[in-house]
């Protein structure tokens, strides 16, 4: 791997998705689960929870990078847009420093929409190699 390599990975927003983030940490506030109340506050409908996201990040970086002895250091995430049920997004990641001397990798990444490529959330993250 060498600055500039890029990575990306597909993931499908799905209401077994949504359940899941909902059953696991009980966050039921209802931008996320009351369609009413998330148009009214000027959304679609209900606006997926943004750590979906950070979990879907997590799975990338132990999952889909070509290496598997790694930890992370550092996550940063930014959301831009709101991402809603059923909706395919595109994660891609790039290098941006290797750091030879403590053996961390630094990547920028976004995530974004697939059918019109809209950033919803974008920032960065370092790895160790272990």
């Amino acid at each position: 791997m060498k600055p500039g390599d890029s990575f990306e990975n597909e993931f499908v927003i799905t209401q077994e998705v949504q359940n899941g983030f909902i059953s696991l940490f009980r966050d039921e506030n209802p931008l996320h689960m009351d369609h009413r109340f998330a148009r009214e506050k000027g959304f679609e409908g209900v606006v997926m929870h943004g750590n979906i996201l950070g979990g879907f990040l997590s799975y990338f970086i132990g999952e889909c990078l070509p290496v598997k002895n790694i930890i992370i250091h550092s996550q940063e995430i930014k959301y831009v847009k709101p991402v809603y049920l059923d909706e395919v997004l595109l994660l891609k990641a790039e290098i941006k420093n290797i750091y030879e001397s403590v053996n961390a990798i630094e990547f920028n990444f976004a995530f974004q929409k697939k059918i019109n490529a809209i950033v919803v959330a974008k920032g960065k993250f370092q790895i160790g190699i272990i």
